[in-house]
């Protein structure tokens, strides 16, 4: 006698399906453990702070502030006595200031020392007087020749330099110098300056300028400085 089996009832045909259910399962099991946060409860628990709350009253004292006790009387002053027939050792000798109608009193002339004070161009009394100026009248005649003068010339003298061309370089160089009582050129230098190039250039024509009428302050000559602007521009 043969067995009867239902296709139905056969379980092989389902294997497959508890397969993939069981691989299912435990692919979720495992990425559930791996998300899974344990936290240790001993570093979280960082106990509790106790704080005591000290009812101890300080009392307050008053201080009596006494004024302070008056200042000792001052020591009685010492008076000495002096006799009478104490002599003096020093006597005090009086000359006479009156002189003799024919004696002869020699006159001091104090002379005057020369200073060597460098004045400006705005407090001295007469400018320098720049070649061609000699004609003016005053002294603001003379300061406004002195100064169309001396702008004239650097304007005539100055010569730009090829590389300062090339390069572009312009601007406005300051130079400073001073006149002596002599009428001379000296202490050249530039106060603010552009590039070395210019301003190596300013100082040389300068240096150029020549032999002025000193400044002059009472009627005597005078040393005086000068800051000179030159601007040097590309045309």
């Amino acid at each position: 006698m043969q067995p009867k089996k239902s296709e139905k009832a056969d379980l092989e045909n389902i294997r497959s399906l508890f397969l993939l259910t069981g691989l299912l399962t435990s692919l979720l099991l495992c990425i559930i453990l791996i998300q899974w946060k344990t936290y240790d409860q001993s570093i979280a628990d960082l106990g509790e702070l106790d704080v005591e709350v000290d009812d101890e009253i300080i009392p307050i004292t008053n201080r009596d502030l006494a004024p302070p006790p008056p200042p000792p009387p001052p020591p009685p002053e010492v008076i000495e006595v002096v006799e009478d027939d104490v002599e003096l050792e020093e006597e005090l000798e009086i000359q006479t200031t009156e002189t003799d109608m024919m004696e002869e009193v020699e006159v001091i002339e104090m002379e005057e020392e020369e200073s060597d004070e460098v004045l400006s161009f705005a407090v001295v009394e007469s400018v320098p007087i720049f070649p061609g100026c000699e004609d003016s009248k005053n002294n603001d005649e003379r300061k406004l020749c002195f100064q169309q003068k001396i702008l004239q010339f650097v304007g005539r003298e100055f010569k730009f330099p090829e590389m300062a061309r090339q390069m572009g370089i312009q601007g406005r160089v300051y130079v400073n110098f001073v006149i002596e009582k002599n009428g001379k050129i000296t202490n050249v230098e530039v106060v603010r300056g552009v590039d070395p190039l210019l301003d190596d250039e300013a100082v040389r024509v300068v240096k150029m300028l020549p032999k002025l009428t000193p400044a002059k302050q009472r009627g005597k000559p005078v040393r005086m400085s000068f800051t000179l602007p030159i601007n040097a521009k590309l045309q």
